[in-house]
This record gives C-alpha cells, structure tokens and sequence, in this order.
C-alpha cells in the first residue's frame, strides 16, 4: 500500500520533471524511453498511452498550482473515474477504478487534491523566478520559498544583496 508521503513525494517529483538547467528548460519525462523507469518505479506500466496520458497531467497540474489554468481545467482527466469503498476489519477503504492507461495520471489529480486539502497552500512554486521547479513546505511556520536553499534561495539572496549594495553605492 502507497503512503500519503510517499504518493506526496511521487507528485512532487512529477511536477519537478521540466527543471531549468544552464538557463533551458529540461523536460526529464519526454523521451518514452527514458520515461519508462521513472514510471515503473513509481507503480506505473511503462507504456506509450501511460506516458502521454502522465505528460498531460503534469502540464496540467504545473499550471494549476503555478495559477495559470483554474482548477476545473483538471475534469478531462478525471472523466470516467471511479472510486469504490471496501470495508474491513480496519475500516473503509477506497479503490481506484480507472483505465490502466490513466491511473499514475489520475493519482497525481487526487494526490494533488489531497494536498490542497490537508495542507492548503504548502504545494507552490519555487520563488525564484527563473526556476520551474516546486516545493512542498512541511515547516511549522510555512514559509518557505525555494525549492532548494542550496541553489535557488543562496541565488536569491546574493543577487538582494548585491542590488542593496549596488544601490547604496550610487547614493
């Protein structure tokens, strides 16, 4: 059984697939061949329709949650999907009825959906403008902004600091 965590951590590796490198965007998910490893270790099949059906649900998403597109625009995906309840000894649970092709798709809806949820406003864009990466905050305070203090926030910081400099000078 796929954790909450775990599938929070799937959704986020899927959004982060098209990262900025030497200034281009890399998409890591394009290429089928290359996709297919990515998606078996994340409970996938590895075939064609999966992957184009995944590739339509991470744009989606990216422009959800960077603002770009409301959230209805994620229906298509969705259409007819299914949930039936199972009842045991440890209670209710739910499964997923969905055409093989669209399942890692439909799971990164509801994984999404799921965070918005239980932790509004934590799943975000990283703030530095020229990264297309994101970042799922678990702080207490909730406030992060970068998806790596390493990169993007010392970037960040050094470039505030060199404007107040800069600015200070021309006094």
């Amino acid at each position: 059984m796929v954790t909450t965590q775990e599938q929070q951590d799937t959704l986020l590796e899927l959004l982060n697939s098209t990262p900025v490198v030497c200034g281009v965007v890399q998409d890591q998910l394009a290429d089928p061949e290359t996709a297919r490893p990515w998606q078996q270790a994340h409970g996938g099949s590895g075939t064609a329709k999966e992957h184009a059906w995944l590739l339509r649900a991470r744009d989606a998403l990216q422009d959800v949650v960077r603002g770009g597109r409301p959230a209805d625009s994620l229906a298509p995906l969705l259409d007819g999907v299914t949930s039936r309840p199972g009842v045991s000894s440890e209670g209710v649970s739910w499964e997923l009825d969905a055409p093989e092709e669209r399942r890692m798709a439909v799971e990164a809806v509801l994984a999404w959906s799921a965070l918005r949820e239980t932790m509004s406003g934590r799943l975000r864009p990283c703030a530095n403008p020229e990264c297309r990466r994101f970042l799922l905050d678990r702080s207490k305070t909730n406030k992060a902004r970068w998806c790596s203090m390493a990169v993007c926030g010392n970037r960040m910081k050094a470039r505030r600091h060199y404007q107040r400099t800069r600015d200070g000078a021309a006094e």
